[in-house]
């Protein structure tokens, strides 16, 4: 497994060919080897006649028969087991070859009254024999051999082994070199993808993998790195978003919070001075001390509220009537701003799940928003309907509205879309970071848009629950 996938590959492809052409060629081997055997063994048993004629003939063989090949040898055997004759199939005018097979002193057909199955004996000079042998009643209790060398087939097997040498040889060579060349050429694709890989590793997100395609393997392999790239890349992209929005965060409490800090350093200075001595002085002391920390501390628990809303903690479930809590907001909006036109338009219940208080908080605020940010006279609109199968609560006014750009950033904490307001008119600018954090924990979604004729309308959408849930 240390090897590159390249070797491994080239490896396997060369194995394979290996074991392919072994088999191949033993089986080949084996073949030609059974088949030129079985025409010899053929020769020796359809040989018999011809070879008990041949020893009761005078002289030697004239010439080369049509049944041996050169250097047959056909022997009578003596019951002793001394040669009492033999002959050598050679050339017409010529001495047969000097080499004799060694007869075993027990023949295997001994006792048998038919030639014996052809079997292998070794003979004098290295020579290999087929040979067979059978009683013959004509020579008195004698037993004729019949031997053929296995020169011939042993030297034909010889040339086939050194032709598979040299084919297997090149065939290996070649597919070593044609698999170099398609694994090259497979890998490429493969190589350009780990570039691309440390590119991206350096930094550079924004790049992908190439091919990218479902027809191929490697292709599919591309589009699920550049699928995976996609999400890396947006979820660095949402950490660094988030990673700005929480170092805005802090900067932001931290401003918030050191002015009522400050101010209560300051009276609490003003007491140490001797503002005793004044009971109107230490009165203001008290008094502003007192103010800045209730405040501190109302800054203080809605930032934990949108701490724990963001991360996912579980909130109260309870069927909840919006129609009852638009009321309500209505009659405390008209109690704050009597001279203000504030209108409700809720015909029949809405039931939600949430928490009650939770849902009067966004509600609050978003009408308290439009108390604030609008002219005294500046109508406020309030309605609750349902549609889609969802629970949709408006919060409109006619007052300036908000800039486009503003929209996009108007549920961030601490963000002020007038940045001259003060902090006493305007908060701290966490009111619709909490009604966005407790929308979303309900499931729902808020939306602002701006309203016909102008000013600025809050949307609201919550799951609906059925009267009985």
């Amino acid at each position: 497994m240390t090897l590159s996938l390249r070797g491994r590959l080239l490896i396997g492809v060369i194995s394979l060919v290996v074991i392919g052409l072994l088999v191949a060629n033993v089986a080949m081997y084996l073949s030609l080897q059974s088949f030129l055997m079985g025409r010899v063994d053929d020769q020796l048993t359809n040989g018999v006649d011809e070879a008990a004629n041949a020893l009761g003939a005078t002289g030697p063989f004239p010439q080369r028969t049509p049944y041996f090949p050169v250097g047959t040898v056909v022997e009578l055997i003596a019951p002793d087991g001394s040669i009492a004759d033999g002959k050598v199939v050679a050339p017409f005018g010529t001495e047969g070859p000097t080499a004799r097979p060694i007869v075993p002193k027990t023949l295997p057909n001994h006792g048998a009254d038919k030639p014996a199955p052809p079997y292998t004996v070794q003979g004098t000079e290295g020579v290999q024999f087929r040979m067979t042998d059978w009683p013959e009643g004509r020579f008195h209790g004698q037993f004729i051999v019949l031997a053929i060398p296995l020169t011939d087939v042993q030297s034909t097997l010889s040339q086939l082994l050194a032709q598979e040498a040299v084919i297997s040889a090149g065939v290996i060579g070649g597919t070593l070199v044609l698999a170099l060349l398609i694994v090259q050429l497979g890998l490429r694709p493969l190589r350009r993808m780990g570039a691309v890989a440390g590119e991206i590793a350096a930094g550079d997100y924004s790049r992908r993998v190439e091919p990218a395609t479902p027809r191929t393997e490697i292709g599919r392999l591309g589009l699920a790195l550049n699928a995976m790239l996609t999400q890396i890349e947006a979820a660095f992209a949402q950490r660094t978003a988030s990673e700005r929005r929480l170092r805005r965060f802090i900067a932001d409490a931290s401003h918030e919070l050191r002015t009522p800090l400050t101010s209560i350093r300051g009276y609490s200075e003003m007491l140490r001075r001797g503002a005793s001595e004044s009971p109107s002085d230490a009165e203001l002391a008290r008094r502003r001390i007192e103010e800045e920390s209730v405040r501190m501390s109302t800054l203080v628990d809605d930032m934990l509220l949108i701490a724990r809303l963001d991360q996912g903690r579980p909130i109260d479930s309870r069927p909840v009537d919006l129609q009852v809590i638009a009321r309500d907001a209505a009659a405390d909006a008209r109690a704050v701003a009597p001279q203000r036109e504030i209108t409700l338009d809720a015909p029949e219940r809405v039931l939600v799940a949430g928490d009650d208080t939770r849902l009067r908080q966004v509600v609050g605020n978003l009408v308290r928003n439009a108390l604030v940010h609008t002219p005294s006279t500046t109508p406020v609109e309030i309605e609750v309907t349902t549609q889609n199968g969802t629970a949709q609560l408006s919060v409109a006014d006619h007052g300036p509205g908000l800039p486009a750009a503003d929209r996009d950033r108007i549920f961030e904490p601490f963000y002020r879309a007038d940045a001259s307001r003060s902090r006493d008119s305007g908060g701290a600018g966490l009111g619709l970071s909490i009604v966005s954090a407790v929308v979303a924990a309900h499931g729902g979604k808020i939306e602002v848009r701006e309203t016909e004729g102008g000013g600025a309308t809050f949307d609201v959408r919550l799951p609906l629950v059925s009267p009985a849930g």
